[in-house]
Protein backbone atom coordinates (compact mmCIF):
# COMPACT_ATOMS: atom_id res chain seq x y z
CA UNK A 1 0.00 0.00 0.00
CA UNK A 2 1.52 3.07 -0.82
CA UNK A 3 2.37 5.42 2.29
CA UNK A 4 0.83 8.19 3.62
CA UNK A 5 1.65 10.91 5.75
CA UNK A 6 -0.15 10.63 9.21
CA UNK A 7 0.19 14.40 10.34
CA UNK A 8 -1.11 13.05 14.05
CA UNK A 9 1.47 11.05 14.39
CA UNK A 10 4.17 13.60 16.17
CA UNK A 11 5.81 10.69 17.73
CA UNK A 12 7.40 9.90 14.05
CA UNK A 13 9.53 12.56 14.08
CA UNK A 14 11.81 11.05 16.40
CA UNK A 15 12.88 8.58 14.05
CA UNK A 16 14.51 11.65 11.94
CA UNK A 17 16.68 12.06 15.17
CA UNK A 18 18.50 9.92 16.39
CA UNK A 19 20.91 11.65 18.92
CA UNK A 20 19.75 10.82 22.69
CA UNK A 21 18.61 14.01 24.71
CA UNK A 22 16.77 15.93 21.89
CA UNK A 23 13.41 17.98 22.42
CA UNK A 24 10.30 17.21 20.61
CA UNK A 25 6.99 18.97 19.91
CA UNK A 26 4.87 21.20 18.44
CA UNK A 27 5.05 25.08 19.21
CA UNK A 28 4.13 25.61 22.74
CA UNK A 29 4.26 21.68 24.03
CA UNK A 30 6.79 21.06 26.79
CA UNK A 31 10.41 21.47 26.13
CA UNK A 32 10.25 23.94 23.26
CA UNK A 33 10.27 27.43 22.85
CA UNK A 34 6.64 29.00 21.55
CA UNK A 35 8.30 32.48 20.40
CA UNK A 36 11.33 30.81 19.25
CA UNK A 37 9.42 27.86 17.33
CA UNK A 38 6.97 30.48 15.87
CA UNK A 39 10.43 32.73 14.69
CA UNK A 40 11.10 29.55 13.05
CA UNK A 41 7.80 28.99 11.43
CA UNK A 42 8.68 32.64 9.85
CA UNK A 43 12.04 32.11 8.52
CA UNK A 44 10.73 28.42 7.08
CA UNK A 45 7.76 29.69 5.47
CA UNK A 46 8.71 33.29 5.18
CA UNK A 47 5.71 34.72 6.73
CA UNK A 48 3.53 33.29 9.71
CA UNK A 49 2.16 30.26 8.35
CA UNK A 50 -1.58 30.98 9.66
CA UNK A 51 -3.98 28.27 8.73
CA UNK A 52 -2.09 26.66 5.83
CA UNK A 53 1.57 26.95 4.22
CA UNK A 54 3.91 25.97 1.84
CA UNK A 55 7.78 26.32 1.77
CA UNK A 56 9.31 24.27 -1.43
CA UNK A 57 13.38 24.02 -1.70
CA UNK A 58 15.14 22.62 -4.72
CA UNK A 59 18.33 21.35 -5.97
CA UNK A 60 19.59 20.10 -8.89
CA UNK A 61 23.23 19.25 -8.42
CA UNK A 62 25.51 20.30 -11.34
CA UNK A 63 28.21 18.11 -12.98
CA UNK A 64 31.27 20.07 -11.07
CA UNK A 65 29.60 19.71 -7.67
CA UNK A 66 29.04 16.38 -8.36
CA UNK A 67 32.72 15.49 -9.97
CA UNK A 68 33.71 17.35 -6.45
CA UNK A 69 31.92 14.59 -4.22
CA UNK A 70 32.00 11.35 -6.12
CA UNK A 71 30.60 9.55 -3.40
CA UNK A 72 27.21 11.37 -3.26
CA UNK A 73 24.32 9.17 -5.00
CA UNK A 74 21.72 12.03 -5.34
CA UNK A 75 21.72 13.77 -8.36
CA UNK A 76 18.32 16.09 -7.37
CA UNK A 77 16.21 16.76 -4.34
CA UNK A 78 13.17 18.64 -3.69
CA UNK A 79 11.73 19.22 -0.61
CA UNK A 80 7.83 20.20 0.14
CA UNK A 81 7.17 21.75 3.45
CA UNK A 82 3.39 21.66 4.69
CA UNK A 83 1.94 23.60 8.19
CA UNK A 84 -1.93 22.87 8.66
CA UNK A 85 -4.33 23.79 11.33
CA UNK A 86 -7.21 22.06 11.09
CA UNK A 87 -10.55 23.90 11.61
CA UNK A 88 -11.45 21.63 14.13
CA UNK A 89 -7.98 22.36 15.95
CA UNK A 90 -5.73 24.97 17.78
CA UNK A 91 -1.94 22.99 16.62
CA UNK A 92 -0.07 23.03 13.76
CA UNK A 93 0.65 19.92 12.23
CA UNK A 94 3.84 19.74 10.21
CA UNK A 95 4.54 17.51 7.20
CA UNK A 96 7.27 16.60 4.65
CA UNK A 97 7.53 15.64 0.92
CA UNK A 98 10.80 14.85 -0.47
CA UNK A 99 11.14 13.50 -4.30
CA UNK A 100 15.29 12.56 -5.35
CA UNK A 101 16.69 11.62 -8.50
CA UNK A 102 20.18 8.96 -8.18
CA UNK A 103 22.89 9.61 -10.31
CA UNK A 104 23.44 5.94 -10.98
CA UNK A 105 19.61 4.74 -11.25
CA UNK A 106 16.76 5.54 -13.35
CA UNK A 107 13.23 6.68 -12.04
CA UNK A 108 11.76 9.51 -9.15
CA UNK A 109 12.04 8.54 -5.55
CA UNK A 110 9.97 10.07 -2.94
CA UNK A 111 9.13 9.90 0.93
CA UNK A 112 6.61 11.78 3.04
CA UNK A 113 6.16 11.62 6.86
CA UNK A 114 5.54 13.86 10.09
CA UNK A 115 7.44 16.40 11.72
CA UNK A 116 8.02 18.09 14.81
CA UNK A 117 9.76 21.30 15.98
CA UNK A 118 12.95 20.12 18.12
CA UNK A 119 16.21 21.10 19.37
CA UNK A 120 19.53 18.82 18.49
CA UNK A 121 21.53 18.23 21.62
CA UNK A 122 24.99 19.51 20.53
CA UNK A 123 23.63 22.43 18.69
CA UNK A 124 20.84 24.01 21.78
CA UNK A 125 20.29 27.41 19.93
CA UNK A 126 18.95 26.11 17.00
CA UNK A 127 15.21 25.09 16.35
CA UNK A 128 14.98 22.71 13.73
CA UNK A 129 11.82 20.50 12.12
CA UNK A 130 12.44 16.78 12.71
CA UNK A 131 10.78 14.73 10.56
CA UNK A 132 9.97 11.01 10.24
CA UNK A 133 8.66 8.31 8.26
CA UNK A 134 5.67 5.74 9.76
CA UNK A 135 6.18 2.28 10.94
CA UNK A 136 9.91 3.05 11.38
CA UNK A 137 10.97 4.07 8.23
CA UNK A 138 13.45 6.70 9.47
CA UNK A 139 13.25 10.45 8.76
CA UNK A 140 15.51 13.58 8.32
CA UNK A 141 15.81 16.94 9.87
CA UNK A 142 15.14 19.97 8.64
CA UNK A 143 17.11 23.30 9.54
CA UNK A 144 17.26 27.00 8.07
CA UNK A 145 20.66 28.86 6.38
CA UNK A 146 21.36 31.96 8.19
CA UNK A 147 20.04 34.34 5.39
CA UNK A 148 17.00 31.90 4.49
CA UNK A 149 17.50 31.17 1.29
CA UNK A 150 17.82 27.84 1.87
CA UNK A 151 17.13 24.80 3.85
CA UNK A 152 19.71 22.34 5.49
CA UNK A 153 18.24 18.44 5.21
CA UNK A 154 20.54 16.00 7.43
CA UNK A 155 19.57 12.70 6.66
CA UNK A 156 20.64 9.55 8.54
CA UNK A 157 18.16 7.05 6.53
CA UNK A 158 14.76 7.64 5.06
CA UNK A 159 12.60 5.07 4.02
CA UNK A 160 11.57 6.28 0.04
CA UNK A 161 9.50 4.76 -3.08
CA UNK A 162 10.19 4.85 -6.46
CA UNK A 163 6.86 6.24 -7.91
CA UNK A 164 6.10 3.60 -10.61
CA UNK A 165 6.17 1.12 -7.22
CA UNK A 166 4.84 2.82 -4.45
CA UNK A 167 3.76 -0.73 -2.86
CA UNK A 168 5.19 -1.37 0.88
CA UNK A 169 7.16 -3.87 -0.22
CA UNK A 170 8.94 -2.51 -2.60
CA UNK A 171 10.26 0.37 -0.31
CA UNK A 172 13.94 1.47 -0.27
CA UNK A 173 16.18 3.65 1.98
CA UNK A 174 18.37 6.75 1.18
CA UNK A 175 21.12 6.27 3.66
CA UNK A 176 23.29 9.08 4.83
CA UNK A 177 26.80 8.09 3.22
CA UNK A 178 29.68 10.01 3.22
CA UNK A 179 28.05 12.51 0.43
CA UNK A 180 24.77 11.52 1.24
CA UNK A 181 24.45 13.23 4.69
CA UNK A 182 23.50 16.91 4.45
CA UNK A 183 21.98 18.67 1.48
CA UNK A 184 21.55 22.07 1.37
CA UNK A 185 18.47 23.20 -0.82
CA UNK A 186 17.45 26.29 -2.54
CA UNK A 187 14.41 28.25 -1.53
CA UNK A 188 12.16 27.46 -4.90
CA UNK A 189 8.54 29.01 -6.46
CA UNK A 190 6.09 26.62 -4.80
CA UNK A 191 4.77 25.09 -7.73
CA UNK A 192 8.23 23.46 -8.57
CA UNK A 193 7.49 21.06 -5.82
CA UNK A 194 3.82 20.26 -7.23
CA UNK A 195 5.59 16.90 -8.38
CA UNK A 196 5.17 16.15 -5.13
CA UNK A 197 1.62 16.36 -4.13
CA UNK A 198 -0.86 13.48 -5.06
CA UNK A 199 -3.81 14.94 -4.27
CA UNK A 200 -5.88 16.86 -6.63
CA UNK A 201 -7.65 19.83 -4.53
CA UNK A 202 -3.83 20.42 -2.73
CA UNK A 203 -2.49 20.18 -6.37
CA UNK A 204 -4.57 22.73 -7.81
CA UNK A 205 -4.25 24.90 -5.04
CA UNK A 206 -0.15 25.16 -4.69
CA UNK A 207 -0.23 25.37 -8.95
CA UNK A 208 -2.65 28.40 -7.78
CA UNK A 209 -0.11 30.04 -5.67
CA UNK A 210 2.31 32.94 -6.82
Amino acid sequence: MKHRWNATLAAAAALAVPATGITLGHAGEEGIDKARAAAFDVRMFSKPPGKKAYACFVRRYDPDHLARHPLQQVNAMKLLVTAETPPEEKITNYSFRLGLKYRHRSGDFDSSGSCNHFVPEDDGHEIRLGCGVDCDGGGLNVAMSKDEKSAIVRVERVRIWQNSKPDEELSDALVGGADDKVFRLDRADIRECATLVTDRKELAEIRRKR
